[in-house]
């Protein structure tokens, strides 16, 4: 049997030496390391060593210069949070190579063998503890003792409890220490290492308390009790049959270790010492350990799995406050921007509908903004603090589209290793959003409707069905009423979806809103690139309001970005730096003459002016100069008879 020797060869601690307890050894720059190093290229919690069967694995904990073994010449550099095995003799590098490196010695010390007086195997342990008068008094401690560990209410009171039972029931020992299996040592590897975790000692009161300082363990023993997977009995009396270093170096006249265990399963051992005065535990103390390991094994494990459970929790809540303080800023903290008449009566319907069950359609170009007019649905409503979902029908064709809305069973299809939630249960108490929901197959159509009638869901493979609270916003830029008399869309499914629709108007319907957009993009991309820009030029504003836009409000957010790019630092954003597309209306403005004025006086003597040279180009006809201008004759009419044209 083996232990470890580290002597640090560089560094503020150079020539200290360290002997650790157990099977599993930390280094880094954080105080709760087992070897502390205090250069600042050495992370906070930068490797561990591990000890298993005479053989140590260096483990690089994903720091931030990287751990090696120096090997002679040989230099061997251990992966982000993997293992690579050390030998006796290697030096350990951490942080850096060479001089630039915190440099450890590693030995492996041997050990004699354990002087055993007495194994006694798992299946013995939970038997009679001796006499009957003796059975009595235990079995009372024993209540007391099971009494304080089931009022424990996390995995540190549990130990302490144990550790304080075990020195209840064993009146001569002097010490005991609950060492447990380091789970995270235990991946990839055959067998676990033990890390003592607690010791407590008998106080002046008989009592258990905290020890004031280190108290040096039996490794010996806890690693016997865990091969032999057996109680056992040692006792170090001064001859040369017993020469155990670790429990002469502890001073322990004799000692006591029990595997806490679970089925098959060694979570540990409990191990108890007597370091004041010469004596021997005999067969009814661990036969007593025995019982308290049996019954205590339980909570033990179950205060862990508690532990891990708390843990994933707090990480899975801060995951989620993240994701979700994501999700607003990208869509719900967003507003929706616009004074315009239509944009004004868009908002009084979304307040009309937020705090209802009903499916909302919502109908508009691409680029008009319907996703964030969706996510305003969601975090106006009462529905907020829970997810906000989006998937484009459109992205996926129809098998994954399946398994990301509804789900998989594993096994269900090729490559269904695992099972996968569906984004219908994801959104659960939330709202799922689906655009270019004209895209969805018929197939899932069908789906789509049960969900909307009777709002369960079935994931592929599966054999039943899950109710769940979803409410459906949908999107679309095409009309469904034709979709539907093409058969390309289900009937029963467009009533359902066109309960409550709510359409997004082109940019080119609310010219008046472009200012603000502008303004909006300019602040946004201005700060994310981190040059400052004086703003946008009035000739550069007049061309953004009389351009069409063809792609809405992304188009215009594109055209700003681009424009923040061309920019001079400081300088005002002039026409000449605006798109070619864009630049054709400067030219336009001048061949109409358009004087300084109100915006509304430069536009209306633009139109004037080309309306007449369209109908010049077609003769007067006004059916075909309305066509090329995009209109109808009626609304050409209009339009001549607003501008006073004859």
């Amino acid at each position: 049997m083996q232990s470890l020797r580290l002597t640090v060869l560089s560094g503020a601690l150079e020539g200290s030496a360290l002997a650790p307890e157990g099977d599993v050894v930390r280094i880094g720059r954080a105080p709760n390391n087992d070897l502390v190093l205090p250069e600042a290229h050495v992370s906070s919690e930068h490797a561990r060593l591990i000890l298993l069967d005479s053989q140590v694995y260096l483990e690089d904990l994903n720091s931030t210069n990287g751990s090696a073994i120096r090997r002679g010449a040989e230099l061997l550099a251990a992966p982000a949070n993997d293992r690579i095995q050390a030998l006796d003799g290697d030096v350990l590098e951490l942080g850096g190579e060479g001089s630039e490196a915190t440099r450890i010695q590693l030995n492996l010390v041997a050990s004699s063998e354990l002087h055993v007086v007495s194994l006694r195997p798992l299946s013995e342990l939970s038997g009679s503890t001796g006499s009957a008068e003796r059975n009595s008094d235990v079995l009372k401690s024993l209540y007391r003792v099971q009494k304080e560990i089931g009022r424990a209410k996390d995995l540190d009171e549990v130990l302490v409890a144990v550790a304080d039972g075990a020195l209840t029931l064993v009146p001569g020992a002097t010490h005991a220490t609950v060492v447990l299996r380091d789970e995270g040592a235990s991946e990839g590897l055959a067998e676990a290492a033990y890390v003592p975790v607690l010791t407590r000692m008998r106080g002046d009161s008989g009592l258990g308390r905290a020890p004031s300082g280190a108290v040096p363990i039996t490794r010996s023993v806890f690693r016997k009790v865990v091969s032999e997977r057996a109680a056992v009995l040692a006792a170090d009396a001064p001859s040369a049959s017993f020469s155990s270093e670790s429990l002469l170096g502890a001073s322990i006249k004799s000692t006591i270790g029990v595997p806490l265990w679970r089925g098959d399963d060694i979570l540990g051992v409990l191990q108890v010492d007597n370091r004041d005065a010469p004596g021997m535990f005999d067969a009814a103390d661990v036969d007593a350990l025995g019982v308290l390991a049996a019954t205590s094994s339980l909570a033990v494990s179950n205060a862990r799995l508690i532990r891990r459970l708390v843990l994933a929790e707090e990480q899975l809540q801060k995951e989620n406050t993240y994701l979700r303080g994501r999700e607003r800023a990208r869509g719900g903290g967003v507003p929706i921007i616009g004074a315009s008449r239509v944009m004004e009566e868009l908002s009084r319907q979304l307040d009309k509908v937020v705090d209802t069950r009903v499916t909302v359609l919502i109908e508009g170009e691409t680029g008009t903004g319907k996703e964030l007019v969706a996510s305003q649905v969601h975090y106006r409503s009462k529905r907020r603090s829970k997810l906000f979902v989006a998937q484009n029908c459109a992205a996926l064709p129809e098998n994954l589209l399946e398994s990301e809305l509804f789900g998989h069973k594993k096994g269900s299809f090729t490559g269904a290793t695992e099972e996968k939630r569906g984004l219908f249960d994801v959104a659960d108490g939330g709202t799922l959003f689906l655009d270019e929901v004209t895209e969805m197959p018929l197939p899932l159509q069908a789906k789509l409707l049960r969900v909307l009638q009777e709002g369960e869901i079935r994931p592929v493979g599966a054999t039943h069905t899950k109710v769940v609270d979803v409410r459906i916003v949908a999107a679309c830029n095409r009309n469904l009423e034709k979709e539907v008399e093409a058969g390309r869309f289900r009937e029963d499914l467009y009533y359902r979806l066109k309960v409550f629709p709510l359409r997004v108007p082109p940019l080119r319907e609310r010219r008046e809103d472009v200012p603000a957009l502008a303004a909006h993009f300019l602040e946004r991309y201005t700060r994310e690139m981190g040059k400052p820009v004086q703003g946008l030029a009035q000739g550069t504003v007049e061309l953004l309001m009389g351009y069409d836009w063809p792609g809405n409000v992304r188009e215009l957010e594109n055209e700003i970005q681009r424009l923040v790019i061309q920019a001079e630092p400081d300088g005002f954003i002039t026409p000449d730096l605006l798109s070619p597309r864009l630049r054709h209306l400067e030219s336009v403005i001048e061949r109409a003459g358009a004087g300084r004025g109100t915006l509304k006086e430069m536009v209306e003597q633009v139109e004037k002016f080309i309306l007449l040279e369209s109908l010049r180009e077609h003769g007067g006809n006004k059916t075909s100069a309305a066509k090329t201008l995009g209109i109808t004759r009626e609304g050409l009419h209009k339009k001549l008879k607003q501008l006073g044209i004859g």
